[in-house]
């Protein structure tokens, strides 16, 4: 139940009421007054506050080896559990929005101001012994503590949400490009016009081809998302840091998330640009691009057949409404990289100051993708049914056939045939018999049941 009480907390800048039922101080308090910008959609991403649990989980247990207190260690660490489990966002101890300083320093705080009063708590005390700053942000600042929680919910979200989600998709094409090997229809080009023969088999194995291609984009960005700067400080210089302390925690993020981060080559690189996080939503632009082009190629497939193209039947009557989901969700992701790019290039001097922007953008994207394919395999691609029938008609229908003529007639006269039989409302079959082609040679020639070559 909701506590509407109120408690007086202090910092350097003076006192601030604050909700008794929340763990934050005055610091948060004061950002979220200052910054109320948007509603809840606009909160910083569960992601990145679970991230920031990871990091102070990290930087408490190695700082008892630069002579942090095991029992404060200790008491850090499972007030941070409770962070990246995502308990204490949820109970809404982090109402901050994304709209805040460039470097996410009010991130930071709030996250110090919930362990620190988390921990204290466990320890049985109210604002002692654990202090936000000489033990929760020991050794770091927010300027590598933020920068690496993005890296760390970016990659944890890629690895375990998108990727799997891709991979889930491209099983259902390929296993639909199996099972239609059989079944030709007429090519497509410039969205309703007839091309060439070819087989439903090979339009959803050229699916599965774009799909593959997808997730090695993903595997290709992942080794600039591991580098992570824990340890740059405030400049990027890691002045005023103790040394190994950088090295070893982010060994223990490493051990914590199972994924193998690492230290960064460069910290002032890693401080004053995005780049990384950049390259990761170019990576997330392609793949929407792609599966906006499979999204519509099923779309077209999936039409009314006394309307459309009708390859395939859907099998339901909103079949077509999940391709516009889908493709609405790609049109969203092309949009958001604007804004990634936009904010990966304003690295001033040696801090960038849009990092909010580009990590709610970037974490954005991933769940849009990520939930957009998994609705999109289960409530559409898996229901849909070959239509056989209507296939075969629009295949006997179409004057694009006279391409399989050409080999045995020549050009002209099949040319001379598809215009006969579109000046008379007739097949190209008809006007083969018409002119004293047998029935077996034009059933040889027109409807062999072997797939087409695509050489």
């Amino acid at each position: 139940m909701e506590n509407h009480r109120r408690k007086l907390e202090r910092d350097a800048l003076g006192s601030l009421e604050v909700p008794n039922d929340r763990y934050f101080g005055a610091q948060t308090m004061r950002s979220s007054l200052q910054y109320h910008i948007g509603g809840q959609e606009e909160r910083v991403p569960r992601a990145v506050i679970q991230a920031m649990g990871i990091v102070k989980k990290a930087a408490a247990e190695v700082s008892q080896e630069f002579g942090l207190d095991p029992e404060i260690s200790s008491s850090i660490a499972k007030a941070a559990d409770e962070v990246i489990t995502g308990q204490l966002y949820d109970e809404g101890h982090f109402p901050l929005h994304i709209w805040q300083s460039g470097s996410g320093a009010q991130t930071n705080m709030n996250v110090n101001e919930v362990i620190s009063a988390r921990a204290n708590e466990i320890m049985g005390g109210t604002q002692d012994p654990v202090h936000l700053y000489d033990h929760v942000n020991n050794l770091h600042s927010s300027n590598d503590t933020y920068p690496t929680a993005i890296h760390i919910a970016v990659g944890i979200e890629l690895t375990h949400r998108l990727k799997p989600a891709l991979t889930l998709l491209h099983d259902s094409v390929k296993a639909k490009s199996t099972g239609c090997n059989k079944i030709i229809m007429m090519g497509h080009i410039k969205t309703t016009k007839d091309a060439g023969p070819t087989t439903l088999s090979q339009n959803f194995s050229d699916y599965a081809h774009q799909l593959s291609n997808c997730l090695e984009r993903l595997e290709a960005v992942l080794p600039r998302v591991w580098q992570l700067r824990m340890g740059e400080t405030t400049a990027g210089t890691g002045h005023s840091i103790r040394k190994g302390f950088a090295g070893k925690c982010i060994e223990r993020i490493a051990q914590i998330t199972s994924l193998p981060f690492a230290k960064t080559a460069n910290f002032m690189e890693s401080l004053g640009a995005r780049d990384a996080m950049v390259e990761v939503h170019g990576a997330l632009n392609t793949i929407a691009a792609s599966i906006m082009k499979i999204a519509n190629g099923v779309r077209f497939l999936c039409l009314d057949p006394r309307n459309g193209l009708s390859e395939t039947e859907g099998g339901s009557p909103g079949n077509l409404s999940h391709c516009e989901v889908l493709t609405m969700i790609c049109v969203q992701v092309m949009g958001n990289h604007v804004a990634v790019t936009i904010g990966g290039n304003n690295g001033h001097f040696e801090l960038n100051a849009f990092k909010p922007l580009v990590a709610s953008n970037v974490l954005r994207s991933i769940k849009l993708l990520t939930d957009g394919c998994i609705s999109f395999n289960d409530n559409c691609l898996r229901a849909i049914n070959d239509n056989k029938e209507n296939v075969a008609k629009m295949m006997g229908d179409s004057l694009m056939l006279a391409s399989t003529l050409e080999p045995h007639v020549g050009f002209e006269r099949a040319c001379q045939l598809a215009a006969s039989a579109l000046m008379n409302g007739t097949t190209l079959k008809d006007e083969c018999l018409r002119i004293g082609i047998s029935e077996t040679q034009i059933n040889d020639w027109l409807c062999s049941d072997e797939t087409p070559s695509l050489h």
